[in-house]
């Protein structure tokens, strides 16, 4: 690897971890982001030097050398970037953020988790239980924030593991080599990438390709992928279906909490998980965790079960982001729900933990083209809820598509009370609908806007 390394998107999450790494290996670290966060904050104070302005003369002199200097970029950026483009004519090893990714599974052990959803969840639990784990420790490149650690990046100087979630947005997981893969869902997502779902579903089936020999598939079960892995890759299933040999069996539900054994291909048990996040999908995501550090052969029962009682989650994932202090008051949970299934499992989880009251979903669709792809799933979803109040659409890295917006899914929601807003009026919105219970979903800016609200309250 080079001296140095130059990140054109710092500010995002998943180039965050990877310039700690690089900072964490003694490289010289530089980068272009549109505007400061106080991610890019956090990162000029450990060290990176991150400049705002998109022309190729704000780059620093000391990234100017492509002999000794590794030009990083993240999708999101697009080609036109002047300073992109520079690096370019001037003869720079210019890679994806997933090259880089992909270099490190093949200098390590790496666990990789891809899947349409539950894949940051299902990766920081298992980062955090090897973390835990005295002696074993691991490096992990996670797409959330654990707010066990408030970090998406965790380092170790001796574990040979790296975790990392596996993205199959533009195909990034094509370049990954893993030792432990796995893959949680496969749900048709991005088909402005992929444009059919049978191409989705290679890509994950080539993903699958790449798990090196020796090492370990773990699927869930009921995918309509079909796996193609190398020869003497073993492969597992996992669930709560009788016939998957990871499964989660006794579940209870006691006074908020989930709990349950988990059995082990070998007959073993382990029981009494309860994780700190007791919503119900997260039975499956500690499934898949503890399968995946099972395999490392490096798992200590007591201190996994432990481990997951103790789990916060990443933000934005069901986080609980405010309670009112009375018997029985008012609650909102914030979740990066953005595709059909996702929205549907938060809701059914919301039933589950607050039965008997009023659930008001405010959701704020992410993309022109998912919302066109899968306007009817979404509303069917949303129709779960007894309330729904849709903001304006999140175009994120999209130009508009004629006839496609929030009013789009809107439209097709039967049932519950439904109303269409713009994210600058969610706060004084939802204090005037007097809610019991809401839930905020989308991967867009929304969260931006709960603090408000907090403080009307």
């Amino acid at each position: 690897m080079k001296q140095k390394a130059y990140f054109v998107g710092a500010g995002g999450i998943g180039m965050a971890a990877l310039e700690r790494y690089c900072l964490s290996k003694g490289m010289e670290v530089g980068g272009y982001d549109r505007t400061p966060t106080e991610l890019t904050d956090h990162l000029i104070a450990e060290g990176a030097d991150i400049a705002f302005d998109d022309s190729a003369e704000a780059i620093p002199e000391r990234f100017r050398d492509p002999s000794d200097t590794l030009v990083v970029y993240t999708p999101a950026v697009p080609d036109s970037h002047a300073g992109l483009q520079w690096f370019r004519k001037n003869g720079f090893e210019v890679v994806k953020r997933s090259r880089l990714l992909g270099d490190i599974t093949r200098t390590s052990r790496g666990i990789c988790f891809a899947g349409t959803h539950g894949k940051t969840t299902t990766s920081s639990m298992a980062a955090y239980i090897l973390h835990s784990t005295p002696g074993v420790g691991c490096n992990a490149f996670l797409g959330g924030v654990l707010r066990n650690y408030d970090s998406n990046f965790l380092l170790s100087a001796t574990s040979p593991w790296t975790v990392i979630e596996a993205d199959e947005f533009d195909r990034s997981f094509h370049t990954l080599s893993p030792w432990i893969a796995v893959v949680t869902a496969t749900d048709p997502d991005h088909l402005d990438i992929y444009g059919t779902e049978e191409a989705y579903l290679e890509s994950f089936a080539h993903f699958t390709s790449l798990i090196r020999p020796g090492g370990f598939l773990v699927m869930h079960t009921g995918l309509k992928m079909a796996p193609r892995v190398a020869d003497g890759v073993t492969v597992y299933t996992y669930g709560t279906d009788e016939n998957a040999q990871f499964r989660a069996v006794n579940i209870r539900h006691d006074y908020g909490k989930v709990i349950f054994d988990i059995c082990f291909p070998d007959g073993s048990v382990i029981r009494d998980f309860a994780p700190g996040v007791p919503v119900e999908v997260n039975i499956d995501n500690t499934v898949a965790a503890v399968a995946a550090c099972w395999l490392t052969g490096e798992m200590d029962a007591d201190i996994a079960r432990g481990a997951m009682a103790s789990y916060m989650g990443p933000k934005r994932r069901f986080e609980l982001r405010w309670e009112e202090n009375i018997p029985g008051g008012r609650v909102i949970v914030d979740d990066y729900a953005h595709h059909p299934e996702e929205l549907r499992a938060s809701i059914l989880s919301m039933r589950k933990l607050y039965p008997g009251r009023k659930l008001s979903v405010a959701f704020q669709p992410h993309l022109y083209s998912r919302t066109r792809d899968f306007a009817p799933q979404f509303a069917e979803a949303l129709s779960l809820a007894d309330e729904v109040v849709m903001i304006s659409l999140y175009p994120a890295r999209e130009e508009p598509i004629p006839g496609i917006s929030s009013k789009t899914i809107l439209d097709l929601i039967s049932g519950p009370e439904k109303l269409l807003i713009d994210k600058e009026d969610f706060a004084k919105t939802i204090k005037k609908r007097n809610f019991e219970i809401l839930l905020t979903a989308g991967a867009g800016d929304l969260p931006d806007y709960i603090p408000a609200l907090i403080k009307e309250l």
